[in-house]
């Protein structure tokens, strides 16, 4: 195994299994870039990154640059790197920095690239009902995700699976791929291929309005839009004054007729604008998730309730 030294470059949970592999097949990390804190919780209070914890308990060198200005980007290039590791930074690489690197800067993508560019490729992907996805090595270029190609392995989506499971097995295959990638990229076997021109998709930044439930929509796509948001930001429906969350549901067999949000049953089989949605764990402000049976006994809706949904422009 060539040793190299890199900067590594992530912020979310998806890049901590990365940055530890990295260091476990014995590179060494002369920088770790990630965001500044950002405030969370109901406090608000600034809370550090995966990222940034997991390199300060490693004992890592630390920067959090609010840009990439040219002042950082000769401070980056001061450090005569091998390569740079990149896995969900959330900053854009301007092109002193990608060219600072004697064999560049490699991206750890969560899709098949060309398909879900982008901020949200998890999410996206199980929201359309792709069948399959993936991890691309990607050899970094000035444009949005659109470099060329080192290694990309596929993943099965199934039919339950969450967003959250997905990042968990997505992130352990990335590990994997990108020490394979540095290998091959150092003892030049692994020359990169040009994305394919069609097939490309864009997969843009999750807005959290995107998690209430309008019911408009079909049953299917609702079920999968719960499975893409799990956990976060999560998907939730109003009644009254409650903010419901669901945090998984099935789909169910629909009365004709039905206006779509209307209760039809006491099991909590919800019309939709295809099909119905029965919720199987629910969540009220506050409360701990709950199966929909204890949920019920404890807040019951009455079939024929109908709830509301979004307002549109």
């Amino acid at each position: 195994m060539t040793k190299l030294r890199l900067a590594f470059m992530g912020t979310p949970d998806f890049a901590v299994p990365i940055l530890r592999a990295l260091i476990a097949a014995g590179h060494e990390i002369d920088a770790v870039y990630c965001q500044k804190p950002r405030p969370k919780g109901r406090g608000h209070r600034p809370l550090p990154s995966p990222v940034q914890a997991a390199a300060e308990g490693l004992g890592l060198p630390l920067r959090m640059p609010e840009r990439l200005d040219a002042d950082e980007a000769a401070a980056f290039a001061a450090l005569a790197l091998d390569a740079a590791v990149v896995a969900a930074y959330g900053l854009i690489l301007p092109k002193p920095v990608l060219a600072a690197p004697r064999l560049g800067c490699l991206n750890v993508h969560a899709s098949l690239l060309p398909r879900w560019r982008g901020a949200a490729p998890i999410e996206r992907a199980i929201m359309e009902g792709d069948s399959k996805t993936g991890v691309t090595i990607m050899q970094m270029d000035e444009g949005l995700d659109t470099g060329p190609v080192l290694l990309a392995e596929t993943v099965p989506i199934g039919p339950e699976t969450t967003a959250a499971a997905l990042y968990e097995r997505l992130a352990a295959l990335g590990a994997r791929l990108i020490i394979a990638a540095l290998e091959g990229r150092a003892n030049g076997r692994l020359v990169p291929h040009p994305q394919p021109d069609v097939g490309a998709t864009y997969a843009k930044k999750l807005r959290r309005e995107e998690g209430r439930l309008d019911w408009r929509l079909s049953a299917s796509a609702l079920e999968r839009r719960i499975r893409a948001l799990n956990p976060a930001p999560g998907t939730w429906f109003a009644l009254g004054e409650e903010r419901i969350k669901v945090l998984a549901a099935e789909c169910a067999e629909a009365s004709s007729g039905a206006a779509p949000g209307t209760v039809l049953d006491a099991s909590l089989r919800i019309a939709c604008g295809d099909g119905a949605l029965r919720p199987l764990v629910l969540q009220r402000a506050g409360k701990a998730p709950q199966p929909r049976e204890s949920f019920l006994r404890g807040f019951s809706i009455a079939a024929g309730t109908v709830l509301p949904c979004p307002v549109t422009s």
